[in-house]
């Protein structure tokens, strides 16, 4: 497989059909049979595939270039999920902005070409996939709690399905309950995930205005928490960044190895 090849795969597995902002590919390469696979990666992990003669690094995070600055971009897919919730589309758009507006403006103090450089230098295949892949994962997330939940479902049956996933199983995070109750009804759950980064405040609080009862998310500020708290209106699930990323990794690499390319993977939960 090529670079290309490996991107178009992520894309159809997510269902996707252009690459969305997030992810790139820095250094071209062709004939890749020995994968390094990174959560997240620098000039080391960079240093460390050349010398042990792997074919093409592939991070999950933007490590740098055109993904890390119009990362912000992505962020908008919140608004297709709280319009797939049932929130007007105005409303939802309003919701995403603030957050929005921080992203991008967060983008100017990031050093966009040092990982990047270094990858022309060593002539090392180097891309990053990472909407496509936690889109893969918030969808393995919903499916598996939809066929589990019944009508007078717990909060704690939502994460006890959550549990099932080998990902979760195997992480040393726990899925944690940090607003409402255990034995609270669960109601309506929507996994907020696959799009950037977490809604904060702000998109949970919308979500929870409108009737949803559980909201999800991979990880929350503690600022953002303690004003949903002072809300007191809802749940919300924080199931772990890196556990929740390798939700949608592990099929992934599953597939390239479908293909007799060799995957070495460093910072990802085992499935």
């Amino acid at each position: 497989m090529n670079t290309k090849e490996i991107m178009e795969l992520s894309l159809s597995l997510a269902g996707l059909e252009t690459v969305p902002e997030d992810s790139a590919t820095y250094v071209d390469g062709d004939n890749i049979r020995k994968v390094l696979f990174c959560i997240d990666t620098s000039t080391a992990e960079l240093l460390f595939a050349k010398q042990l003669g792997y074919d093409a690094v592939i991070a999950h995070h933007p490590p740098g270039g055109t993904a890390a600055i119009n990362f912000f971009h992505v962020f908008e897919r919140h608004v297709q999920q709280l319009v797939a919730a049932g929130i007007p589309q105005q409303e939802a758009e309003k919701t995403v902005k603030r957050k929005l507006n921080d992203l991008e403006a967060e983008a100017h103090t990031r050093n966009y070409a040092h990982a990047i450089d270094v990858a022309r230098f060593l002539k090392m295949p180097y891309m990053n996939i990472h909407t496509p892949l936690d889109e893969i994962g918030r969808r393995i997330m919903s499916e598996q709690i939809n066929c589990r939940m019944e009508r007078n479902s717990t909060v704690q049956d939502v994460v006890n399905a959550l549990k099932e996933l080998a990902e979760f199983k195997n992480a040393i995070t726990e899925i944690k309950i940090r607003l409402g109750k255990a034995d609270n009804l669960a109601g309506k759950v929507v996994v907020s995930h696959g799009a950037g980064t977490n809604g904060g405040y702000e998109i949970a609080k919308t979500y929870f205005e409108h009737g949803i009862g559980t909201v999800i998310y991979i990880h929350i500020s503690l600022g953002d928490l303690e004003r949903l708290k002072a809300d007191g209106i809802g749940n919300l699930i924080i199931t772990g960044h890196i556990a929740s990323d390798s939700v949608g990794i592990n099929p992934f690499i599953k597939e390239l190895e479908k293909m007799d390319i060799s995957v070495t993977k460093i910072g990802v939960v085992p499935s």
